[in-house]
């Protein structure tokens, strides 16, 4: 009955599968199973201890009074201060808005700048949540594949192919959830050449895991000079300081746009928390460079990176590459397709991801809500106690497939 209420907006949209696999994981362990949870996108790190402290000074300091839509003006000067610090990048304050996670940001410019039927050009496997926000807005994905043997990265070839007179916007994340593709300077220059004969097209780049680099210097969209101005840089603090819980996200953009997202957000949401918005000011002026905890994390997360890979290479039928950052694995696991054990047959990746949630008791994510449902994604970002037991689980509970 309730149901009747309910939107066709709201009973279209999927839920996202990341949060979907969490919570089945979730009320598995409550009733006393051991799961090992490898679907969540979150840092297994605690905050650093200055940013706790900058938080706590907030709240002694009575910072707890409605902020400006857009956020305080100390986060949004430390913002520009770390796009040049770290990025080389050029920024007024009234080109950034702060909103709750680099989730809302995204939602802001998609709700600000899609009409019904524009196309937003993505190449797969992309997050989750990119498709349903985009279609939320009014606006149809143009899918382009990558696969696993060139790195699920895009061509320049592939990106002109796929341009047309619908393309509205160009969406690109460099490190990439969920495959962690890391794309080098000479190949987003390239796709920068293709971009800079298309003017009319936006360029909105997520950058949320760009402190989770493996291959040293991180690379803009923004950089290029021809792109700039049509460009919406998009980041946040949650992944790379371990700040998911204090949902701090914002965007770099073209003033028009940044009025555009803050009236939006005026009327959604208002500011983000001031508490959370002093912690991510200490963390942004904190030079990612010379943060010991900083680099103890990134050294971390490379060596389970490369402990994972060796571990899987024992599995038959699991096809890995190396990806450059983030903290996800997206192996091929279509050899398994076809197999069953018992009353199970795994036809696709979520047979497989629900088979070694049952069987293996290990929690990953189906590739289909990725645009890849030849893979899994497996999140590393959790103790190597825990990797060296879920991949002993994984190649049991895939021994017994016939």
């Amino acid at each position: 009955m309730t149901k009747n209420f309910l939107s066709d907006r709201v009973l279209n949209m999927s839920v996202s599968a990341t949060l979907k696999m969490t919570e089945m994981s979730r009320e598995m362990k409550e009733k006393g199973i051991d799961i090992i949870p490898l679907s969540i996108g979150e840092p297994d790190f605690n905050t650093p201890e200055n940013v706790k402290k900058a938080a706590k000074a907030a709240i002694d300091n009575n910072l707890t009074h409605y902020p400006p839509v857009p956020g305080i003006p100390a986060l949004r000067d430390a913002i520009c201060k770390k796009l040049k610090r770290d990025n080389d990048l050029n920024y007024q304050a009234n080109q950034i808005v702060v909103s709750t996670g680099a989730k809302h940001s995204l939602a802001n410019i998609f709700m600000s700048v899609l009409n019904e039927s524009d196309e937003v050009i993505v190449p797969s496997p992309f997050w989750v949540s990119y498709p349903e926000m985009i279609k939320l807005a009014g606006g149809n994905m143009n899918i382009v594949k990558t696969t696993i043997d060139n790195g699920f990265k895009m061509t320049a070839q592939q990106l002109e192919n796929a341009i047309n007179n619908k393309t509205k916007a160009f969406l690109f994340n460099s490190p990439s959830n969920p495959s962690g593709a890391v794309y080098t300077y000479q190949e987003i220059e390239s796709l920068a050449r293709v971009l800079e004969n298309h003017p009319e097209i936006l360029i909105i780049t997520d950058e949320i895991y760009e402190l989770i680099n493996f291959e040293g210097k991180h690379f803009s969209l923004a950089s290029f000079d021809k792109l700039k101005d049509r460009t919406v840089i998009i980041n946040g603090v949650s992944k790379g300081f371990a700040m998911t819980g204090w949902r701090i996200g914002y965007m770099a953009a073209p003033t028009e746009i940044a009025k555009a997202c803050t009236k939006l957000q005026g009327q959604f949401t208002s500011g983000a928390s001031t508490i959370s918005q002093a912690a991510a000011t200490e963390a942004l002026n904190t030079d990612p460079k010379k943060s010991e905890e900083l680099n103890t994390m990134l050294t971390q997360f490379k060596t389970r990176r490369d402990l994972l890979i060796d571990l899987l290479k024992e599995i038959p039928g699991f096809k890995t590459n190396i990806p450059g950052g983030a903290f996800y694995l997206f192996p091929d696991v279509s050899a398994y397709y076809g197999k069953s054990f018992g009353t199970k047959t795994i036809n696709n990746s979520s047979d497989m991801c629900i088979y070694l949630l049952e069987e293996a008791h290990v929690a990953l994510v189906a590739g289909e809500s990725f645009g890849s449902p030849e893979c899994i994604r497996i999140s590393y970002a959790t103790s190597i106690e825990n990797i060296k037991e879920a991949v002993i689980r994984i190649k049991t509970a895939l021994e017994k497939l016939n």
